[in-house]
């Protein structure tokens, strides 16, 4: 029974937060403490900053700032995500509550009621629209920024920063971001940039997690039950299974028939934990794994679907569908079937016949009837909302999916397993770091459905229990900045504000405010130092002369003579010269007062001690200089490039655009200055729709390490070729000014996908372009909507002719599976 002081004090609270009370009431979950004081928060007019667990319910908190807006009159919400199929998703959520008219999408390829009261888009889009103080901005009361922690990504992470940075001073923002160790930090700058921040932290699950470790057929906890997670105390019976390098489990057939028979409701809800009873027999030499369809299979007795399998390769997820399908497991009842084929026929139902047969579409479907799928970044949009849609049906009860499938997408499973703990990053082999287990195991437990979430670890050679404890229990994750100027930036801030206040605003970015921060903690062991130096400095006075100065002649004697003996490869005048300095300074030495001191070489250790401190200190006070103002001066060699380049001119110590620099202030990306210096030099003037299409992908595409480039012989032809060697030429002018300005440049212009996108534009059949393109469809169609984005910013600033083809190249290139939107 509820203590009364308890009832009393909670009636008080629902007295002080009407909305709050009557907005919880409404929900289906009775909302958790974070969550209450995160819409306490709101109510009183504060920003927040909710850091939660993956799957804890941070958006309900966003939810209720939408709730208050459509409470006032008039008043607007914005719903930030930092991908495209995370804003369809929350699109499609809110206009469940809120209705298709009160409801707008922006994702820069999709407008849908960009005016309405609510609207969905990703951060670059409402970066943009501060930029150009859009007239849709009358009337913003907040803004939720969904998985804000993306602002540590080093390519779009600058643009969190921005908005938040940007935003009108009376909008009230609400910072949703996975579980990260510095949260106070980060709340402490929005708090200085942004006013009144409430910082909410929970690291508590709403479903609670059980760790496995699979040992053939057998899982194992991972930590001893009876010690607890929080002492990290691993199981063990998993260390023996180490130590004797081999040992071999055997089921429990008892209890696995148990199970399968469907013997009593406890029978169903209890997770299969099969014998725990080790069998050693001496010539076993390993640990069998057992293959994927039987992991699927125990799973499926355990009752611990639906499952989402990790696995860090693409080809990997495709394998693996493959290899469970072929043993015949089928996951699905008839009805379940039916319902699948349904769903699907109807999503894809815009899709041309012969581009679903070269994607595979049969053989795609058939495996969703038998409940498996991939989920990855090359597969086709279409078909991987049609997987996610599915899943969070229940239809679908096994999924193979990279972990780009923990990166926001509502899709919570019973069990998530990991087959392995190392991934390629591109060079090498790495392990996963504790922020990315906590990320992808925090899939598992879906929140009123499952009393415990379930996460898996395949037992492999070499495996260690006790590093996967750690990894599992460690909870350092810090959210550092990737903040840094651009041209597009810096013509922006000083339209709107003038050089000097712009370099005020980007001072009070995160990158500054956690540099300053670093500087506080090295300029307090300066002053330390500085206080041990004085006592060293003391200890080592000497009453026969200036000892520091006798230390100093020791020491750059010691380093020459180790010098002299180490470089013997150096130049003959180099070796003499040295040589003439040593015997001038044994010289001197000797002649020195306080070398016949009787105490010398106890003054001499102090001294030593001395001038290593003093070398520590001055390393110190040059890394202080050097974080004090970073982000400003890289501003300042921006601007430098810019006036050489005479998009701003200086006149009488004020600094504004020309008309050049207002063109820019509308090119977004990586590539702003090339594009800008591309059309005020006309090099693009004489390209078709085709040629301007090929030429933009190749502005925007950024091929894998090991793409070698297609050589100039399979380059369209025609005014291609010289638009492209232009650009090429002009890319080095550029490369070579920013890097006098000791700016660190951009890659160079990369064409491998420029053959393909021409003849994409030019009206090819899709298997011709994706077998020119030699990649996944869904990998052509993200770079043929990055290629969009570009064409559609050369349609708004450029003068014709490039306008009127950009325009003709944007409808050329939108079309087919690039055009199709499920919203």
């Amino acid at each position: 029974m509820t203590d009364p002081a308890e009832r009393f004090a909670r009636a008080e609270s629902a007295k002080a937060h009407p909305e709050s009370t009557a907005f919880a009431q409404s929900q289906r979950f009775e909302l958790d403490p974070f969550q209450v004081a995160g819409c306490h928060a709101l109510e009183e007019g504060r920003s927040v900053l909710v850091a939660a667990p993956t799957g804890a319910g941070k958006t309900i908190v966003g939810e209720f700032a939408i709730h208050l807006a459509m409470r006032e009159p008039g008043a607007k919400a914005y719903y930030t995500t930092p991908m495209k199929a995370l804003s369809n998703q929350k699109f499609r959520e809110l206009q469940q509550v809120y209705g298709a008219d009160e409801v707008g999408l922006l994702t820069g390829d999709t407008n849908i009621n960009g005016n309405a009261r609510i609207v969905v888009m990703t951060t670059e889009v409402l970066r943009n629209m501060l930029y150009a103080e859009s007239a849709a901005l009358r009337g913003l009361r907040y803004v939720v920024m969904d998985e804000v922690h993306y602002l540590a990504d080093r390519f779009r992470g600058a643009v969190w920063e921005e908005v938040i940075i940007h935003l009108p001073p009376d909008v009230r923002l609400v910072s949703l971001s996975a579980t990260v160790s510095n949260a106070e930090e980060f709340g402490d700058w929005l708090d200085t940039v942004r006013g009144d921040t409430a910082v909410i932290v929970s690291e508590t699950r709403p479903v609670p997690l059980e760790q496995h470790v699979l040992v053939r057929g057998d899982l194992l906890p991972l930590f001893d039950d009876r010690a607890g997670v929080a002492t990290a105390q691993v199981n063990q019976e998993l260390m023996r299974v180490r130590s004797f390098k081999g040992p071999i489990y055997e089921n429990n057939r008892r209890s696995q028939e148990y199970r399968s028979s469907g013997m009593g409701d406890a029978a169903k809800r209890r997770p299969y934990k099969g014998n725990k009873r080790p069998i050693r027999p001496s010539n076993v030499q390993r640990v069998e794994r057992i293959d994927r369809p039987q992991v699927v299979e125990l799973l499926g007795r355990a009752n611990l679907l639906p499952a989402i399998f990790f696995i860090f390769s693409r080809v990997g997820c495709e394998a693996a569908v493959e290899q469970v399908r072929r043993s015949g497991v089928r996951l699905t009842s008839r009805e379940e079937r039916d319902e699948i084929r349904a769903i699907v026929d109807d999503r894809t139902r815009t899709l041309r016949d012969e581009d679903l047969a070269v994607l595979g579409f049969f053989e795609w479907r058939e495996n969703l009837e038998r409940g498996l799928a991939a989920h990855h970044a090359g597969l086709l949009p279409a078909f991987k909302e049609v997987v996610e849609e599915l899943f969070q049906r229940k239809l679908v009860k096994v999924v193979f999916a990279t972990e780009t499938l923990a990166l926001g997408i509502n899709m919570p499973a019973r069990t998530v397993v990991l087959e392995k703990l190392e991934k390629f990053n591109g060079e090498a082999r790495v392990a996963i770091t504790s922020g990315e287990y906590t990320q992808l195991t925090g899939r598992a437990g879906r929140r009123g459905i499952d009393v415990e979430g379930h996460a898996v670890i395949q037992w492999t050679a070499g495996l260690d229990p006790q590093a996967v404890a750690a990894l599992a229990s460690r909870r350092t994750y810090p959210l550092n900045s990737s903040f840094r100027p651009t041209y597009n930036m810096a013509v922006n801030l000083i339209d709107q504000f003038g050089r000097e206040q712009a370099r005020e605003i980007l001072e009070s970015s995160f990158a500054q405010f956690q540099a300053d921060r670093s500087v506080v903690g090295l300029a307090r062991q300066v002053k330390e130092a500085e206080e041990s130096l004085g006592g060293y400095e003391q200890a080592m006075v000497c009453d026969r002369g200036d000892f520091a100065e006798y230390a100093r002649m020791r020491r750059e004697l010691s380093d020459l003579e180790k010098k002299n003996r180490s470089d013997r490869e150096a130049p003959k005048a180099t070796q003499t010269e040295r040589q003439r300095r040593i015997q001038s300074l044994r010289r001197s030495l000797q002649r020195h007062p306080c070398h016949e001191c009787p105490d010398r070489e106890h003054h001499a250790r102090w001294a030593e001690r001395y001038w290593k401190l003093r070398r520590r200190t001055d390393k110190l006070r040059g890394q202080i200089e050097s974080r004090t103002g970073t982000v400003a001066r890289v501003f300042d060699r921006i601007v430098e490039v810019l006036t050489a380049l005479e998009y701003v001119s200086v006149d009488g110590g004020v600094t504004s655009l020309t008309p050049a620099g207002a063109t820019m202030k509308r090119i977004y990306g990586e590539r702003d200055l090339l594009v800008a210096e591309s059309l005020r030099r006309g090099i693009w003037n004489e390209l078709d729709a085709a040629g301007l299409a090929a030429l933009a992908c190749s502005l925007v595409y950024e091929p894998r390490r090991d793409d070698a480039a297609p050589g100039e012989h399979g380059l369209p032809r025609g005014a291609f070729r010289q638009a492209l060697r232009d650009t090429q030429e002009l890319w080095v002018r550029l490369d070579d000014l920013e890097q006098e300005h000791h700016l660190p440049g951009s890659e160079s212009i990369a064409t491998g996908l420029a053959p393909a996108m021409h003849a994409w534009a030019r009206g090819a059949a899709l298997d011709r372009v994706l077998m020119e393109a030699d990649m996944a469809a869904g990998d052509f169609v993200r770079w043929a909507k990055q290629t969009i984005d570009l064409l559609d910013q050369l349609s708004l600033v450029a003068d014709p002719p490039v306008a009127t083809t950009a325009r003709k190249a944007l409808d050329a290139v939108r079309r087919g599976i690039v055009a199709y939107s499920s919203v």
